[in-house]
């Protein structure tokens, strides 16, 4: 394909990107959906033949692509939280509850309900149904977007309720936890593909990869976050103060330092950049400067996003879902409209409820908020990031029906989730507005 028919499709892509979803608001049409289509639609073009996305052949581009598409979406989610989280506090810690729940109960479920699928009834070897369920596990904080929160809000800005929605607090808040936590889970996969009898490695694999690297990840996030939101608000010298002067470039700087930090110590990088953008939003909480960053990185999300739908449109139809068979169509949709919405709903079990129209201290859902957040689990960027990752570090003979069937169930959720969207939340948003004037 020739360079200037590349600049010509990427420029055509973004500005379809950026108008059609606000000319089409009112209609059941997402980003994702438009992106996705259009690199579909360019696969299918004369101009498409002999060029091919082998996800194979190029994993590690692949991999690096997605990983800094999940790091500043990951960012972006962190800076976008208005809710506080405290660690001494008992009612922060309430207060996002949701998330605990989705993380502690759901995404197991869910990764253990694929894998135990592909392994059983499917007859897939047991590293290779690990891998997916734990590539297929997470909430993508990059498609995500219509049902999470819009981005940081200050005192008085009457109009906006993310702060008051649970149902896209529990979806953000998730989402922004669960790509550093579905780690363990994949060196998992990689163990079991590489390391020989498990009794050797179990004791190393619970010590450091489900508890060392979460914690360096974290510690690793927190200390940058507070150092970075010291310089901005707080530096000895006002000239240092990026808050004063609107420099938004420090959030970079941030997820960069975070992200090399932790990685450098041994803990998990996607953790530490979450934790660094929570503690940098957490100084001056009522600051435009939290806008001013977060304007930053969404605008360079829906950069890398483009990238990497429009090579993933492009993809399904150039030969991703060459080694897709009934199975993989049998996981996507399982994972989509069973596997995900039940354990996301029992993650609620016995969780503090609230009745329509009504109201607790305790932070809470009613039945059909819990339904949306239960439906809700979109599946994108990192469930490839995942697959590549883990390819690169052992072999599995499977890898081509694997990236067929996370190709297939991440296409499925772009146009399900895309699609109910827009109606489900603003239904939702209906139903919250009498209790909103009544406050």
């Amino acid at each position: 394909m020739k360079p200037e028919l590349v600049y010509l499709l990427l420029g055509g892509s973004l500005l379809l990107a950026a108008v059609l979803p606000q000319a089409l608001h009112r209609w059941a049409l997402s980003a994702p959906i438009v992106l996705v289509a259009t690199g579909m639609l360019v696969g299918l073009l004369p101009l498409a033949d002999g060029v091919a996305l082998d996800p194979v052949a190029l994993r590690p581009v692949v991999e690096h692509v997605t990983e800094v598409t999940v790091l500043v979406a990951l960012m972006g989610v962190g800076l976008a939280i208005d809710r506080p989280l405290r660690l001494r506090e008992r009612a922060s810690l309430r207060g996002w509850s949701p998330a605990w729940r989705l993380l502690a109960i759901g995404m197991p479920l869910t990764a253990g309900g694929v894998a135990l699928l592909a392994w059983g009834p499917l007859g897939i070897a047991l590293p290779a149904a690990v891998l997916l369920g734990a590539a297929l596990a997470p909430t993508d904080p990059v498609l995500a977007s219509d049902v999470q929160v819009s981005g940081p809000t200050q005192e008085g800005d009457v109009e906006d309720i993310d702060e008051e929605d649970e149902v896209r607090f529990a979806l953000t808040s998730e989402a922004g936890l669960n790509d550093g936590l579905a780690f363990p889970l994949v060196y998992l996969a990689i163990f079991l593909a590489s390391m020989g009898p498990v009794v050797e490695w179990l004791p190393r694999w619970v010590a450091w990869e489900v508890v060392g690297k979460v914690v360096l990840g974290v510690v690793a996030g927190v200390v940058i976050g507070w150092g970075m939101a010291r310089l901005a608000f707080r530096a000895p010298a006002r000239s240092l103060r990026l808050a004063e002067v609107g420099e938004p470039l420090l959030a970079l700087a941030a997820l960069l330092v975070a992200y090399g930090a932790a990685e450098l110590v041994g803990g998990y990088g996607f953790l530490a950049v979450f934790a660094c953008a929570l503690t940098v939003r957490s100084r001056e909480r009522d600051h435009d400067y939290h806008r001013h960053m977060h304007d930053v990185i969404h605008r360079l999300e829906t950069l890398l996003t483009l990238v990497v739908l429009l090579g993933l449109g492009f993809a399904i139809t150039n030969g991703l879902l060459a080694h897709l068979d009934w199975r993989g169509v049998l996981v996507g949709v399982a994972l989509v409209l069973v596997i995900r919405p039940l354990a996301g709903y029992l993650s609620f079990v016995g969780h503090g409820a609230r009745s329509d129209g009504g109201a607790s201290d305790v932070p809470g859902l009613d039945a059909k908020e819990r339904l949306a957040v239960a439906f809700f689990g979109v599946r994108g960027v990192g469930s490839i990031y995942y697959v590549a990752y883990a390819a690169g570090h052992a072999t599995f003979p499977e890898e081509r029906w694997l990236w067929s069937t996370v190709g297939f169930a991440v296409a499925l959720s772009v146009v399900l989730h895309g699609v109910l969207a827009t109606p489900v939340m603003r239904r939702l948003d209906v139903r919250r507005e009498p209790e909103r004037q009544s406050t």
